[in-house]
């Protein structure tokens, strides 16, 4: 998903952000939304880049983690536009919801307050840059068709 490489979520800041040009003083990030407000973010923001996050699983595979990239590939296949949960929801709702798109997703380290983001960033994202969620072309076949 290479269209997640150019969003990110600022701590702090509500929302998600499409990084429009990196430089030494910060980056200039827009918002994504219907306002699209351009911002200056210093050098001390803490900004994530979605494709650099990951939800820890705990499966006894070597991998501690799945990236958010492939855990937003699986709700949109199994979802689409509509999630059975909203980010308002309870913590039990929250957890059926996560158990039921990442079974193995690690139930000690991942909080509802992640599983509140995942479901506010899913709905951003479906809403203002859905060419996240379409096949790029380097991906390979077998990533397009999965059930």
């Amino acid at each position: 998903m290479e269209a997640l490489k150019q969003i990110a979520n600022v701590a702090g800041y509500p929302g998600l952000y499409r990084i429009l040009k990196p430089g030494r003083a910060g980056v200039i990030v827009e918002s994504l939304d219907d306002k699209k407000a351009k911002t200056m973010m210093g050098p001390t923001a803490r900004v994530s880049v979605l494709n650099d996050i990951s939800i820890y699983v705990d499966d006894n595979s070597d991998e501690q983690s799945v990236p958010l990239a492939e855990v937003l590939l699986t709700i949109n296949q199994k979802y689409g536009e509509t999630l059975p949960v909203d980010p308002k929801a309870s913590t039990d709702e929250l957890a059926t919801f996560m158990a039921e798109a990442v079974p193995t997703y690690d139930r000690e380290r991942v909080r509802a307050t992640d599983i509140k983001k995942l479901v506010m960033w899913y709905g951003i994202l479906r809403q203002y840059a859905p060419e996240v969620f379409e096949p790029s072309a380097e991906e390979s076949p077998s990533h397009q068709n999965q059930d």
